[in-house]
């Protein structure tokens, strides 16, 4: 693994990256799936960041602080937890196949499916511009409540995008011989920290998708000695 490269920090910030992100090490067979994941948690980022200022000129047009105050705390915690709790998750999934990583995707990213959901209904008082809120504000400021719809379209395609990229993962899951008994097995064994385990998966996924075994000579292949595998490395 190459040195923390992410977040990419200025150099005034002394702080350091704390994850290494490449996606080229990623199998080339997942690798634009893996993107479309990044690029739904930058989506999501920004919609907070959105949202933050929708609810500021609803504060503004006297919405109440409290929506303005609960704006700036989902932006500063779950832009990090996001990328944390569910990004990192599918991207050590998609790079080792490793069904402890896809089951803990899994269990975050449905409450993230429903946090987008409610988001996009926008129950007046949590913080966000939703369909309730944004509506319901046209009868009083017509120009804030065009304001506050670019955030509620926003959460709504959050929404709906994350729906569709959790049933595509869950269906490649359930395709793909991953399974809850492997992911506890893996979670016993330790493998789905083990570093070594993850590079011998990760190449042999590599391997697999460039056909470099068919390469080789058909006498080659034949001479060559099966493998041998024990059980903490499978």
């Amino acid at each position: 693994m190459g040195e923390p490269n992410f977040p990419p920090l200025p150099g005034f910030i002394p702080m350091k990256p704390c994850f290494y992100q490449d996606f080229e090490e990623i199998p080339e067979q997942h690798r634009g799936m893996c993107k479309k994941m990044y690029h739904l948690w930058m989506l999501n980022g920004a919609t907070l960041a959105v949202n933050l200022v929708g609810c500021f000129a609803w504060m503004f047009g006297g919405g109440g602080v409290t929506n303005f105050g609960l704006a700036i705390i989902w932006l500063i915690m779950f832009t990090p937890c996001s990328y944390v709790c569910w990004f990192r998750p599918i991207y050590k999934a998609f790079k080792s196949d490793s069904s402890f990583n896809f089951m803990q995707f899994f269990f975050v990213f449905m409450a993230q499916v429903g946090i987008s959901i409610i988001q996009s209904i926008g129950i007046p008082g949590w913080g966000v511009c939703g369909w309730l809120a944004t509506l319901s504000f046209f009868s009083y400021n017509i120009l804030i409540a065009l304001i506050m719809l670019v955030p509620t379209l926003m959460f709504t395609a959050t929404a709906t995008l994350s729906f569709i990229a959790l049933t595509k993962i869950h269906n490649y899951y359930r395709g793909s011989g991953n399974s809850m008994s492997r992911a506890q097995e893996e979670w016993t064994t330790g493998a789905w920290k083990n570093p070594h385990v993850q590079a011998a998966a990760q190449q042999a996924a590599m391997g697999a998708a460039t056909g470099a075994f068919n390469d080789q000579p058909p006498q080659q292949q034949q001479q060559q000695p099966s493998p041998q595998y024990n059980d903490n490395q499978i």
